[in-house]
């Protein structure tokens, strides 16, 4: 499975004072052609949706497990339920829940994920916003995932209104899921920017209360110094 290689989209917007997130600061570092993939490491040309649906193709291809995310999430709610992927990036999650009997919304701030994403599947709701700003969405839903390393490439300081915004789409005995690294080897920079500890500070006050902490997103269990967690939170 690619737990620590996983889309990490919607994650462009603004921090205070403007700063912009560490995804975009990432892509920054490797010039306008692109060329620098979001762990760092050497990317193809094109757009990023390009890139990103062209890797996990070739990881498919090479037999590895790209649909541990989804697997999980389906695991937690039952067929028919209502699954909102933050961050869908070119959609993977979203489109194989969706293939699994789920309704399906994948918010994104990267028009290029998007139109991958759109061209792939008409069977998922596809909307282009910010994930700190997701008022218009509509509605609660079931399950909200944060798939890959979408929280930790945020603007720094937007963390914790971010994650509020996500808390505010879990209708109660819903879930929030997030998968993130925690060290440099999981992630594309040279330190995590914050712990499990703040991140479940910022979950409290939001409302969601941790349910389970597990070390991959097939179910492994999680021990002291895991370079990588998913965390399931729920409103009760």
């Amino acid at each position: 499975m690619v737990s620590d290689t996983a889309a990490v989209d919607g994650v462009g917007g603004l921090g205070p004072g403007g700063r912009p997130s560490r995804w975009a600061s990432l892509h920054a570092t490797g010039g306008t052609s692109g060329t620098y993939d979001r762990r760092g490491a050497a990317a193809a040309p094109g757009s990023v949706g390009e890139r990103y649906e062209r890797r996990f193709a070739e990881l498919a291809a090479a037999g590895m497990n790209v649909h541990g995310e989804a697997a999980l999430c389906a695991a937690l709610v039952p067929p028919g339920g209502r699954i909102l992927d933050a961050g869908c990036g070119t959609g993977r999650v979203a489109i194989r829940l969706a293939e699994l009997g789920y309704a399906c919304t994948g918010v994104d701030v990267d028009p290029s994920m998007l139109a991958r994403a759109r061209a792939a599947s008409d069977a998922v709701s596809w909307v282009l916003a910010d994930l700190a700003d997701l008022a218009d969405l509509g509605g609660q839903f079931d399950l909200v995932v944060a798939a890959g390393n979408v929280i930790p490439l945020l603007a720094e300081g937007s963390e914790a209104r971010v994650v509020r915004a996500l808390a505010e789409r879990v209708r109660p005995g819903g879930l929030l899921v997030a998968g993130f690294g925690l060290d440099s080897a999981h992630l594309p920079l040279p330190q995590a920017p914050f712990g499990l500890a703040e991140y479940d500070s910022w979950c409290a006050q939001a409302g969601l209360a941790l349910e389970r902490r597990l070390a991959t997103w097939e179910g492994a269990p999680s021990a002291p110094g895991d370079g990588y967690a998913v965390s399931i939170h729920g409103r009760r």
